[in-house]
């Protein structure tokens, strides 16, 4: 059963007038306040119960409040900003032993090694640092990962490009990346008035679920670079768009099987992990 919210907690917006907590910009910081919308989205992560939860970026603990309410057994938070640090010791003292404050930039954090075992990702990312934390954590070896799900808060619009078809014009390299090792679904969307400060966009909760295996063999570093490169200069065809990583980019595509006239939103995850291979085996 999940745990109510001890009744001595203050409304989000007291905790951060108590502490000064103003949104920074150089942050990526647009906390959420309404703790019905947290606890949606700490609920569409599934069951929480018995469960261990990395939060990337908690600022005054809105999100984390719902994460231990709906019953994770331990929340890992992972805060940069210190003037945060002492809103989260007051969560922590509520719920004793459930609540552990990482203070440090979370691209530089060892997340494995705070969980000793297998977590759930759940997060309003700071605008900022969703990207390359996304890409990162896609890259993780071994595979399966470490995590079992990510539920996490994207601008729309890097949700659109995460479960993008090939073909569309959000396809891209997120969407390649997101799609070769996991099931990609947009969950809902959050409109911008439901922050402080509002963004300038609507934002969109993503489920992310690890594939057992990936769609097709490929180095993830390389599937990267190929990737980067092709849409780097996507309205190019893939022999030029490849010239600056490959020195011959036709005989890379053509030994790929892959006309080297086309263009990078035409092909599937499957041929660009075929590119990657090939490309790995030609440097071998």
């Amino acid at each position: 059963m999940s745990q109510a919210v001890p009744p001595e907690l203050p409304p989000i917006r007291e905790v951060m007038e108590r502490h000064g907590l103003s949104p920074q910009k150089s942050l990526g910081q647009n906390f959420l306040l309404d703790l019905n919308l947290t606890r949606r989205i700490a609920r569409a992560a599934g069951s929480l119960v018995g469960r261990q939860v990395i939060e990337i970026g908690p600022g005054p603990g809105g999100l984390t409040r719902s994460l231990l309410e709906e019953g994770a057994e331990r929340v890992i938070a992972i805060e940069m900003d210190h003037r945060c640090i002492l809103a989260l010791e007051e969560l922590s003292a509520a719920y004793p032993g459930r609540l552990q404050i990482v203070e440090g930039d979370a691209l530089k954090t060892d997340m494995r090694s705070l969980v000793g075992g297998r977590a759930r990702i759940i997060a309003n990312l700071p605008y900022n640092v969703g990207t390359p934390l996304l890409v990162r954590w896609l890259q993780t070896e071994p595979w399966p990962p470490w995590y079992e799900t990510m539920t996490l808060m994207f601008q729309k619009e890097v949700a659109q490009r995460i479960v993008a078809p090939p073909g569309s014009r959000a396809y891209g390299r997120l969407g390649v990346l997101a799609q070769w090792r996991t099931h990609a679904r947009i969950l809902f969307d959050v409109d911008r008035r439901a922050f402080t400060p509002p963004p300038s966009v609507t934002s969109s909760v993503v489920e992310l679920i690890p594939r057992p295996k990936p769609l097709a063999p490929a180095d993830p570093k390389i599937l990267e670079k190929v990737v980067a490169a092709a849409f780097g200069q996507r309205r190019k065809m893939m022999r030029a768009a490849l010239k600056p990583i490959v020195r011959d980019p036709v005989a890379l595509l053509e030994a790929a099987h892959i006309d080297p006239t086309v263009r990078a939103e035409q092909l599937g995850v499957e041929q660009f992990c075929q590119l990657a291979e090939t490309l790995r085996q030609q440097a071998f």
